[in-house]
């Protein structure tokens, strides 16, 4: 029997799962570890970490699937996009990985775009604005800020290509990951020797460019010792998160959108041609399917608002564990009409990507009375969530980027409420699938491609992806978002100048 592995190196933890040639899954492993935080807006994490996760996941799905090692043909990486793994020349970690949500590059992003020559200047050139969680600006900082550890440096790896080095010993990465670093021309597919050139970094610190779904190796022997597989096993490029869960849902063809709620949240859309935002509020990244590109828009903390608010919030919520606080919450918020009687949830806890590229943004509360209740209060913070995800389709649909059909996956495909709010929200059918397994299962596809199981990554999701359930809007229900998301729109240019202020001070009481 062949079978197929797919890692996905995320942000709470490492999930593994194995499928076999027509797409089932047969067993999925998670292992977590901690997140880091310094300073606020600061993100970093332990690349061992996600090595002895990956290890214990691998040999977990083994188990509890049965597999014999030989049955692993191929293995596909996914993982959190952007992160900067620093090694020196022994291949050694000097520090910890800053991360897609770490917010500390302002000033390099600012040198980035000077450099260039300006901000439509950079994005002709590698699609892109400067963002604080890309890849290039944490490189700068570590110029700019830690010249001993700079010194040091000789590759710098996303990621899922850190695994990659130590399952196969090579620096490879793939164009869909390597286009969230700002220095992969997307059009063209390869580095930006004129942007490298600016920025006086050498070409040599980047691991080379392939397809997704490309063989970049085969299991060294040690790797196949620690994971219990052999060293003829594969490993393909793979794809950054984002990508990897777009191919997981079936987003490989134009006018399918999806939308993920994870920590993060993502509106994604496929395209056949390179398309560009000229104000650089949507990301153009080249896609995981062979010779095709998507757009993007994230926000940064969506899920991760909902669990900061049940989580640390509502951690006493009624005496309730840990485990059934989440459902309680969400019934509570079920109870509450529409619109949270007028209570507006900004979830901007940890700065703003799309659309307003601010890692001074801050998340606020607006237009509480004595009438509201802790379920409007979630609810509230459930529907800014999804208000922020609109902001992305809107533009999206500005572009006149076709959009035929969305499918939700994530923690908002997962809940009934969230689901229908997101149909509201957006006044658009909700769309789930069957199986929804996000980025893990999309790599696996693509080590099947890879592998020569399937012709085309197209062909592959054609087999596999077979859509489940739909949710129609509420009409009454999108009478009263269409009311209110104006004003969610209009609230972060009023307190821009305030969030700034606040984040300068919280910064200040460190």
């Amino acid at each position: 029997m062949k079978c197929y592995l797919g890692i996905d190196i995320g942000t709470s933890g490492t999930k593994t799962l194995a499928i076999d040639v027509t797409g089932k899954v047969l067993a999925e492993s998670v292992a977590e570890y901690p997140l880091y935080q310094p300073k606020p807006g600061w993100t970093e994490q332990d690349p061992e970490d996600w090595w002895r996760a990956t290890i214990k996941t691998v040999r977990s799905v083994m188990r509890k699937a049965k597999l014999k090692p030989d049955a692993i043909k191929a293995i596909g990486l996914s993982g959190q996009m952007h992160g900067s793994v620093f090694l020196d020349r022994k291949n050694q970690v000097i520090r910890k990985a800053l991360l897609w949500n770490d917010q500390r590059t302002t000033a390099e992003c600012d040198q980035i775009t000077t450099a260039a020559g300006g901000r439509k200047s950079l994005i002709k050139m590698v699609a892109n604005p400067a963002l604080t969680g890309f890849q290039a600006p944490k490189i700068l900082w570590l110029r700019n800020r830690e010249k001993r550890n700079y010194d040091k440096l000789a590759k710098v790896l996303l990621p899922k290509d850190d695994i990659r080095r130590r399952l196969t010993g090579e620096f490879i990465t793939e164009v869909s990951d390597a286009s969230g670093t700002l220095l992969l021309d997307v059009v063209k597919r390869r580095w930006s020797k004129r942007l490298l050139g600016k920025l006086e970094l050498d070409e040599s610190l980047l691991p080379t460019v392939v397809e997704s779904d490309e063989v970049t190796g085969t299991l060294t022997a040690e790797a196949a010792k620690l994971l219990g597989l052999t060293t003829s096993c594969k490993v393909v490029g793979g794809a950054g998160d984002c990508a990897a869960g777009a191919v997981g849902n079936g987003i490989v063809r134009s006018g399918v959108l999806s939308t993920s709620i994870g920590t993060s949240g993502v509106m994604f859309v496929h395209s056949d041609e390179p398309q560009y935002d000229d104000s650089g509020r949507l990301h153009t990244f080249c896609h995981a399917v062979n010779g095709k590109w998507h757009m993007m828009g994230v926000n940064l903390t969506s899920g991760g608002s909902l669990q900061w608010w049940v989580d640390s919030v509502l951690q006493g919520l009624a005496g309730i564990s840990q485990k059934n606080r989440y459902a309680a919450a969400t019934k509570e918020a079920s109870s509450v009409q529409a619109g949270s009687n007028g209570l507006v949830f900004l979830p901007y806890l940890n700065g703003e990507r799309t659309p307003h590229a601010d890692p001074k943004a801050r998340g606020s509360f607006v237009g509480m009375n004595l009438t509201h209740t802790r379920g409007h209060m979630t609810r509230s913070v459930m529907e800014g969530i999804t208000f922020a995800l609109r902001d992305s389709l809107d533009i999206i649909q500005s572009l006149d980027v076709p959009v035929r059909q969305i499918r939700a996956s994530g923690g908002g495909s997962k809940n009934p409420l969230w689901r229908q709010m997101q149909a509201d929200i957006f006044g658009k059918k909700i769309t789930t699938l069957e199986v929804e397994q996000g980025p893990a299962f999309g790599v696996a596809l693509l080590a099947a491609v890879g592998d020569g199981a399937y012709r085309s990554i197209e062909s592959a999701c054609k087999a596999t992806i077979k859509v489940a359930d739909e949710t129609p809007p509420n009409r009454s229900a999108v009478k009263q978002y269409n009311q209110l998301f104006p004003v969610y729109r209009d609230l972060y240019g009023q307190l821009r100048e305030s969030m700034a202020s606040l984040a300068d001070y919280q910064a200040s009481q460190i």
